[in-house]
């Protein structure tokens, strides 16, 4: 496959099984999530990307920005199909959204990266935060 039949698309709205299979691929999505608020999800990001093959017209990638709009930005759910990957999307895709938050205004951008991806985030200005340590709430079941 060729990288010149590939965009990377700034939307506001794309198919919702699409983007399901997206967080599937990536290892997030659990089966008791509902799919009918994957309009408000994309909807409620300050900044959703979507990596198409425009052969099949189809996402094969995505990335979401998470910010006021004002002070901070969080780039998270970044994912790219494996038979894609390799030719440097996801690089192209972090660009596209730091471009974005930067042209906002914002410039305070973050990302928990998932060990091993550090390089790609490392390539593009992003750095380890010394004395920081990223936690997340869990709820007991």
């Amino acid at each position: 496959m060729s990288s010149h039949n590939i965009e990377i698309r700034l939307v506001d709205s794309w198919p919702i099984d699409e983007i399901v299979t997206l967080y599937k691929v990536g290892g997030w999505w659990k089966e008791s999530y509902d799919e009918s608020l994957i309009h408000q999800m994309i909807a409620g990001s300050f900044a959703f990307a979507v990596v198409v093959d425009s052969t099949i017209e189809k996402a094969v990638g995505m990335g979401r920005v998470l910010s006021d709009g004002v002070s901070d930005a969080y780039i998270q759910d970044l994912i790219v199909l494996p038979k894609y990957r390799g030719q440097g999307l996801g690089k192209k895709l972090v660009k596209l959204l730091i471009t974005h938050c930067l042209s906002k205004g914002i410039v305070w951008i973050g990302v928990i990266a998932e060990p091993g991806s550090d390089r790609l985030y490392r390539s593009l200005g992003l750095k380890p935060m010394k004395g920081h340590i990223p936690m997340l709430y869990q709820q007991e079941e």
